[in-house]
């Protein structure tokens, strides 16, 4: 194949198709020293045995394939939880989270979406799971999962489907039985999931006590710095009763209240937080609520994001037979046909990203582009 046009760097790149050679070996790099002396190979049984060794009394231990809906061999390599997490990682759902809103519709370059705020829940949470001797694998694999129910446009879209759904439509229990099911997960990242909001039943597990609490550490943290860049707020005009406890800054915030859960449960054996520094979350998280999430400028975003998901459910509920068969209804899918349809139409719209919900709206509905959400700046 003729190489004419093509690049100095990618005539280098494609000598190094092979690896490099050498002895029995390829290695990755040539001259390289990679090597590790003598020692065993850390397989699932020998994580297992660590494990019961090891953690918490109180912590979640994996156990062979782990309690699933379909029951699977043992994976040789990897815990139960650590497959979970694999799976998550390289579902459709997760990828898409790239094309969520987090707060702010048509982020920046330099604002939060739902995958990046997926993977900062993950490092609060494991970082809260490593300190205190729990399931390191479960924790993040309920953290990188819990959002996976959320549709095109932020909260928006809850209140958008809410309608549609027997007791409204609540991104936890749709994530863990609707969107994952084909995942075939453990009942324990499922159920930290479908519950880790604080408004629902507490978790079976600690380690989903955990990814609950940072979940509302994360996004108080990041949802406060991501306004303050777009200058929707100054954080000159945080009270005192916040700063002087967490101060001002993500990195401030986050040391604090990763350390306040630490204490927490070294002091009393229970995943929680100390009156003062739970009191100045609670500010925080009331700040960020009424200065960003209840502005006019976000419910005006908000109800455009429910006007066309609205729209596109009851289009796909007319038109049953152009919903792909790739959206069936997980565990939570009625047998009623009607309303197995309905279920249907939500699962597609819910699954799209909020780029492709939009433009869909305007292509096969004919909607305003001046009616779509607008950007908050």
């Amino acid at each position: 194949m003729s190489d004419v046009g093509v690049s100095p760097r990618a005539r280098a790149w494609a000598t190094t198709m092979a690896g490099h050679p050498g002895g029995d070996l390829v290695r990755a790099h040539r001259g390289s020293h990679a090597t590790l002396g003598e020692g065993p190979v850390i397989d699932r049984a020998r994580r297992e045995e660590r494990e019961a060794e090891l953690l918490r009394p109180g912590a979640t231990l994996a156990r062979g394939a782990g309690h699933r809906a379909r029951p699977e061999e043992p994976d040789p390599e990897r815990t139960c939880f650590e497959r979970d997490r694999d799976r998550i990682v390289h579902s459709t759902a997760f990828r898409r989270l790239a094309g969520k809103t987090q707060v702010v519709v048509h982020p920046t370059d330099h604002q939060r979406t739902r995958l990046t705020h997926a993977l900062e829940v993950s490092q609060v949470a494991t970082s809260i799971a490593r300190a205190v001797g729990v399931n390191v694998a479960l924790t993040e694999a309920i953290a990188l999962g819990h959002d996976c129910g959320h549709g095109p446009g932020g909260h928006a879209s809850e209140d958008a489907f809410d309608p549609y759904v027997p007791g409204g439509y609540d991104h936890g229990p749709w994530g863990a039985d609707v969107v994952l099911t084909g995942l075939n997960l453990c009942a324990e990242t499922l159920d930290g999931i479908r519950r880790h909001s604080w408004s629902s039943p507490p978790p079976a597990t600690v380690e989903g006590e955990i990814v609950s609490w940072a979940d509302r550490i994360a996004y108080c943290a990041h949802d406060l710095e991501d306004a303050a860049h777009a200058g929707i707020v100054d954080l000159a005009d945080l009270p005192a009763e916040i700063t002087a406890v967490c101060g001002a800054t993500r990195r401030d915030q986050l040391r604090t209240f990763v350390r306040a859960v630490v204490a927490t449960v070294d002091t009393y054996g229970e995943v929680g937080m100390a009156a003062e520094p739970a009191g100045a979350l609670a500010e925080l998280r009331a700040f960020n609520y009424e200065r960003i999430y209840v502005r006019e400028e976000s419910l005006a975003q908000s109800r455009a994001v429910v006007a066309v998901l609205r729209a596109l459910v009851d289009h796909y509920a007319e038109h049953p037979d152009i919903v792909p068969d790739a959206f069936p209804g997980g565990t939570a899918e009625p047998t009623d046909p009607d309303a197995q349809i309905l279920h249907r139409a939500v699962s597609y719209v819910a699954g799209m990203t909020d780029r492709y919900a939009f433009d869909v709206a305007v292509r096969e509905l004919g909607w305003d582009p001046r009616r779509l959400p607008r950007a908050i700046e």
